[in-house]
């Protein structure tokens, strides 16, 4: 029973795949009326952007979290 489920999640999973590989994207290709799109970034720019960060931001907010409990020492 437990290899006719797993057939079942494969079919499932790879017919699910394969019906998005198939479809189209919807409209990205047509400009709308007063669709002013401005320059695009470069691979630096993007990963400093979407990686370094919220990465940054994390250890700044964590650190911050950290701080009082810093200043008590050990009891």
């Amino acid at each position: 029973m437990d290899k006719r489920n797993a057939l079942r999640a494969g079919a499932v999973s790879a017919a699910a795949t394969l019906m998005m590989l198939m479809s189209t994207p919807a409209m990205a290709l047509v400009r709308d009326d007063g669709d002013d799109p401005g320059q695009s970034l470069s691979v630096a720019q993007t990963l400093g952007l979407f990686v370094a960060l919220p990465i940054v931001l994390f250890l700044v907010i964590a650190g911050l979290v950290m701080l009082p409990s810093l200043g008590k020492g050990k009891k």
